[in-house]
C-alpha cells in the first residue's frame, strides 16, 4: 500500500482511506455488524490506515463500530472523527451546529470512549457554526492537541476565509469536502490554498455516494431510509441526465481495463500528492474494486480526456436539500 502525506502536518496514511459512515448509518437498514468489524479489520490487513467516522453517524453507533473493531489494532490506524452538531437539536428543524468551545470538549471525551482509545489522531469541524468565532474553535482543538487527546486538526466544508483565518490560530493537516468528477468545486479556490498553506485534502463521496460505481441509474429503488432518496441529484429525472457522464467514463475505463469507480479514484489520486481519497462502502468485493484504483497509471492523455468528458457533462440536481448546502463552504 503506498503512503501520502497530508500537506505538511507530517501525518501519513494510506493512499486511499475508508469512508464509514454507511456501515451504520444512512443508507438504510444498517448492515451485520460483525460483517463490518470484519471488513475493517481486512481492510489493514489489506494495508489501509486511514479511516473516517464522525459522533453524528448514528449518532455514536458508527465511533462505537470502529472502537470495538481496531481496539487491538489501535498502533495500526489512523481515526479521523468530527465533531459540530448539536445532537439535542429537534432533528425536525434541521441541522444545527454548535462548535462552543466547551462543547468541543464534552464531544472529544465522550469520542474517545466510543473509540476506545486515548487520542484522536484527525479531529474535523464537522461544518462551520456562524455563531462561533473560527479562532475560537481552533484554539479550543489547540488546548485539546496540547493535552494529548487530538493529535491533528481539521476542517470539514469550510471556505477560504475561514481556512486561513482557523490555521493561523492552530495549524489546520486537512481539509475534507466533497470533490470528485461530479463535484469539482473545490478546483477553484480552495486547492490552490491548500497547497499555499500547506493543508491535506480528503475528498470524501468521491464516487458521488455511489453515482460514479456505475451500479445506481434512473431506475434504481432506494432502500426506505436511505438518505440519497431526499438529496435532488438523485430524483430520477437528475439520474438519468448524469447518467451520462457514467457512460462516457466508461468508454474511457474499458481500454485502461478498469471499471468507472476505479478511473474516478485515480482520477482524483492524479490531482495532487497530498489528496487521500475516503470511498465508502459495505462490501467486500466493492473495496478491493476501490483499492484497485491505487495502481491504474493514468498518462497525460488519459487525464485530458477524463477532464474533457467531465466538463462535457452538465450535471443535474443540488447535491444537499438548502439547509445542509447552507452549512457548507463559509
Amino acid at each position: 500500500m503506498q503512503a501520502r502525506t497530508l500537506g505538511s502536518s507530517g501525518l501519513s496514511v494510506s493512499s486511499l482511506g475508508l469512508g464509514c459512515m454507511g456501515m451504520t448509518w444512512a443508507y438504510g437498514s444498517a448492515p451485520d455488524k460483525a460483517e463490518m468489524i470484519a471488513l475493517l479489520r481486512g481492510a489493514v490487513e489489506r494495508g489501509v490506515t486511514f479511516f473516517d467516522t464522525a459522533e453524528v453517524y448514528g449518532p455514536f453507533t458508527n465511533e462505537e463500530l470502529l472502537g470495538e473493531a481496531f481496539e487491538p489494532l489501535r498502533d495500526q490506524v489512523v481515526i479521523a472523527t468530527k465533531f459540530g452538531f448539536d445532537l439535542k437539536a429537534d432533528p425536525a428543524q434541521g441541522p444545527r451546529a454548535d462548535s462552543r468551545p466547551d462543547h468541543i470538549r464534552e464531544v472529544v471525551d465522550a469520542s474517545l470512549k466510543r473509540l476506545r482509545t486515548d487520542r484522536i489522531d484527525l479531529l474535523y469541524q464537522h461544518r462551520v457554526d456562524p455563531a462561533v468565532p473560527i479562532e475560537d474553535v481552533a484554539g479550543a482543538v489547540g488546548d485539546l492537541i496540547r493535552a494529548g487527546k487530538v493529535k491533528h486538526f481539521g476542517l470539514s466544508e469550510a471556505g477560504a476565509e475561514t481556512i486561513r483565518k482557523a490555521h493561523a490560530v492552530q495549524p489546520v493537516a486537512a481539509l475534507q469536502s466533497e470533490y470528485s468528477l461530479w463535484q469539482r468545486e473545490p478546483e477553484a479556490e480552495i486547492l490552490p490554498l491548500l497547497e499555499e498553506l500547506g493543508i491535506g485534502f480528503v475528498p470524501y463521496s468521491p464516487l458521488g455516494r455511489g453515482f460514479l460505481t456505475g451500479a445506481i441509474t434512473a431506475d434504481t429503488v432506494f432502500e426506505k431510509g436511505d438518505f440519497r432518496t431526499r438529496l435532488p441529484r438523485f430524483q430520477a429525472d437528475a439520474m438519468a441526465a448524469n447518467q451520462a457522464l457514467v457512460d462516457l467514463l466508461g468508454k474511457i475505463a474499458a481500454p485502461l481495463g478498469a471499471t468507472v469507480a476505479q478511473v474516478a479514484l485515480a482520477w482524483l489520486l492524479a490531482q495532487r500528492p497530498w489528496i487521500v481519497p475516503i470511498p465508502g462502502t459495505t462490501k467486500l468485493t466493492r473495496f478491493e474494486e476501490n483499492l484497485g484504483a491505487i495502481d491504474l497509471v493514468l498518462d497525460a492523455g488519459d487525464l485530458a480526456a477524463i477532464d474533457e468528458t467531465a466538463r462535457a457533462v452538465q450535471i443535474v440536481g443540488a447535491r444537499y436539500l438548502p439547509a445542509m448546502e447552507a452549512m457548507t463552504g463559509r
